[in-house]
């Protein structure tokens, strides 16, 4: 791209097409700014440009389809053309460029050989003279000033020095936070610096206005500051404020000013390297390029421009190539001494840190061939708005992490009704910190490439398309925050609910069960309406997905029908608490204890051992053994010559010494009731009892008091009939009976009037020894209960 001053002559060369200018050669500022301002004179100067680089364009035919349209201006405007993508703008840039560079070195290999043969190009010797003037008189009293000033400023910076080491603040001594003194000395610091270059920065400000002063008193018109005059006060202002910065960071005579810690020669070394690639750079492309354009020829410039650019380039590659693992090393070990966020970071930028820097000198060569007068203001913006974004994205992500790591605490009430919430949004602190990492990494990056100009971030903010995907972008947050709360009570309710807690006793099998359920359905159902509302937000039709999904659960529902019936069954029985882990039960023809309940299936253990998994689809009928309370069901059958009265009493008794075992008797929640004789029949006389107990009790209570009623009965005397049998003993033909071999016996032992009777033992009642609780009513079969 050609530089400013060279626009004269571009306007010379659009002189044949408008007479109404003035000649070329009368060219002034002013005029050349009226001359911009037309817009036919604009055109004609953009015409000779894309002429001198491309050469002179070839004039369409009479009949070709371009000269009738251009010469029907009342035809119908042709249809727009599509803007080009960025691939054929990166092609046409690349091969305008191109063009552009064969044509300036075959021009500038032409004025060589003109200077060599003592022809002059531009400007004749006098000529130069009296136009370089004002450069030579604006450059040296810039210098000489900005020399003066800094001798002045280095005293100041010397004693800022002295005072920050005062202070006990070393470069090389990290502050330790926390300490309000260090914190001090900190901000005394930061203050020192910031100080020192608030100064620089105004030594190369008068340096600017005391050469400016001189160029327009060395300008003939000493009205007008003069272009070239102007040139180098730009590039000296660019220059020196980059300098400046560089200073700062390096600060290579007062360390204690130097803004990163690094010893003397290192700060030395890089400050020299950076200093000479700004100088080379700034001054050869907004310097060197436009005076031997309007001194020799712009051709001449252009190369120049580009030899200074491309020793630069070597110059800046060479140096970062050697220093790759010496930095590399230097920043490994600056990261083990950091905490953890910084040290990630310089990590990272140990790896890399070369391939960035080779990358910027890249695009600073490039931009400064495609527009070498606003090349390096593009840099330094483009620097100083990457810099800022990274150091605030940086800042942010440093201020969720120390912030929003820290534990939330709820409310005391809160805590008491729902203990687990607290910890369950305290485990979505780092979900959400890596969510908003990576949006504040994209908006940095998307800064980023602002800077570079490889994406327009304002223009596609304003466009529709930016404006939806900020709009798709919220309601997916938004949708996602809600799904996640939701979740989040109910899981909290839940998990409180299965868990124990103080003045609440474990949760029941079925209560577990339900409530897995229920968690895992309101999962299920969060997931699903998430999933369609965010697939739906951008932009993703889910009416066939819904109807697909209609059709699948169809499908599978018929397939599936007794998989359906056995958890349908299941929620409902478990609903109305039909039974529980290590109930008794009998479901299906299976008695035994549950073992295990699913929403689908009970497991249950019979007495000889065997597991039976029931699908809940057979279950009819749930007899449940361990609800509330049981009864032991008691019928005795005595004899018929047996006294029922007496047979009560000893009833009585055998429940009165059960009453006194420290096993059974906490089972028994009521008195004995003695509903009476419930059959009188060919057995005998049958009496019934009835003992309610603790639920699931019953059986032990049965077999204790069964072995006392023996006991009672056996001092008794109290007949338990035998099965009775008839004997015939038959007759013959002449109705005789045969003789039967009969011993009847004459004398029985005297009994008191109460015969034994047959088969029985007769033993004294006795009371079992060691008191009146006697815990042997199962035969030791229970272990005592501790309270």
């Amino acid at each position: 791209m050609l530089s400013c001053l060279s626009l004269p002559r571009i306007a010379m060369s659009a002189q044949p097409q408008q007479s109404a200018q003035a000649p070329a050669a009368t060219l002034d500022p002013a005029a050349l700014a009226d001359l911009l301002d037309n817009a036919e004179a604009r055109q004609a100067l953009i015409d000779s440009l894309r002429a001198q680089t491309s050469g002179p364009a070839k004039p369409a035919a009479p009949d070709a389809p371009g000269a009738s349209a251009a010469s029907a201006p009342a035809a119908a405007p042709a249809a727009q053309p599509s803007e080009p993508g960025l691939q054929e703008r990166m092609a046409d840039g690349v091969q305008r460029f191109l063009t552009g560079v064969a044509a300036d070195m075959g021009q500038g290999v032409e004025d060589m050989r003109a200077l060599a043969s003592g022809e002059t190009l531009r400007m004749d010797g006098d000529t130069a003279g009296r136009a370089l003037m004002p450069l030579a008189l604006a450059g040296v009293t810039t210098l000489l000033a900005f020399m003066l000033l800094r001798l002045v400023a280095m005293r100041i910076y010397t004693r800022i020095d002295r005072w920050v080491a005062a202070q006990g603040c070393e470069p090389e001594t990290p502050v330790q936070p926390g300490a309000p003194s260090s914190m001090r000395v900190l901000y005394r610091r930061a203050g020192a610096i910031v100080g020192a270059l608030a100064i620089d920065v105004g030594v190369v400000m008068l340096a600017a206005m005391a050469g400016g002063t001189a160029g327009l008193w060395g300008t003939p018109a000493r009205g007008a500051l003069d272009p070239l005059a102007a040139v180098f006060l730009k590039a000296f202002l660019s220059v020196e404020i980059v300098k400046v910065l560089i200073r700062t960071v390096f600060a290579v005579r007062h360390p204690h000013l130097r803004l990163l810690p690094m010893s003397d020669e290192l700060a030395r070394y890089w400050n020299g390297w950076l200093v000479r690639i700004v100088a080379a750079a700034g001054y050869g492309t907004l310097l060197v390029d436009p005076v031997m354009s309007v001194a020799l020829s712009p051709a001449l410039g252009r190369l120049a421009g580009m030899v200074i650019m491309l020793a630069v380039y070597v110059y800046a590659v060479r140096v970062i190539w050697q220093n790759r693992v010496a930095v590399r090393e230097r920043l490994e070990r600056r990261a083990t001494h950091a905490a953890t966020f910084l040290g990630t970071r310089l990590r990272f930028l140990s790896r890399v840190w070369h391939v960035l820097g080779i990358g910027y000198f890249t695009v600073l060569l490039v931009v400064s061939q495609i527009d070498p007068t606003n090349a390096l203001p593009f840099m330094a913006r483009a620097t100083a708005q990457t810099l800022l974004a990274i150091g605030v994205g940086s800042l942010l992500i440093l201020l969720l992490n120390t912030v929003l790591a820290k534990p939330i605490q709820l409310s005391g009430d809160l805590r008491r009704r729902l203990p687990l919430l607290e910890a369950r949004v305290n485990a979505y602190v780092p979900a959400g910190l890596k969510l908003v990492g990576w949006i504040i990494r994209i908006v940095v990056l998307l800064l980023i490439l602002d800077a570079w100009r490889a994406f327009d971030l304002s223009r596609w903010l304003a466009s529709e398309a930016g404006a939806a995907a900020i709009k798709v972008v919220l309601n997916v947050g938004i949708v996602l925050l809600i799904a996640a709360l939701a979740w989040t009570v109910i899981a909290s309710i839940i998990e409180h609910r299965l868990s124990q807690s103080e003045g609440r006793a474990m949760p029941s099998a079925r209560e577990r069960t339900l409530l897995a359920l229920f968690r895992n359905a309101a999962l299920i159902v969060i997931v699903a309406m998430t999933t369609m509302v965010v697939l739906s937000q951008i932009g993703i039709d889910v009416g066939p997905l819904i109807a697909g999904a209609g059709v699948v659960g169809l499908a599978i529902g018929f397939g599936a029908q007794k998989l359906v019936q056995d958890i349908i069954t299941g929620v409902f029985i478990q609903l109305e608490n039909g039974m529980n882990e290590n109930d008794v039960v009998q479901v299906a023809g299976v008695f035994g204890t549950v073992e295990k309940m699913t929403i689908r299936s009970v497991g249950i253990r019979t007495l000889d051992g065997a597991y039976h998994l029931v699908p809940f689809s057979s279950v009819d009928v749930v007899t449940n053994h361990m609800r509330d309370f049981s009864y032991h069901l008691g019928e005795y059958t005595i004899a018929h010559r047996e006294s029922v009265d007496d047979a009560i009493e000893h009833l009585r008794a055998a429940f009165a010494e059960l009453m006194t075992d420290s096993v059974l008797a906490p089972e028994v929640l009521e008195e004995m009731t003695v509903a009476g004789v419930t059959a009188v029949n060919e057995k005998g006389v049958t009496v019934r009892v009835l003992i309610k107990t603790a639920p699931g009790m019953q059986w032990a209570v049965q077999r204790g008091y069964n072995r006392l009623v023996k006991k009672h009965f056996d001092a008794a005397g109290i007949e338990l009939p035998y099965p009775h049998m008839v004997l015939y003993f038959g007759q013959d033909k002449e109705g005789y009976a045969p003789p039967a071999n009969v011993a009847v016996q004459t004398d029985r032992p005297d009994q008191d009037g109460d015969a034994r009777a047959a088969g029985h033992t007769r033993r004294g009642l006795r009371q079992e020894a060691g008191g009146e609780d006697t815990a042997e009513v199962l035969g030791n079969e229970l272990e005592p209960r501790r309270e």
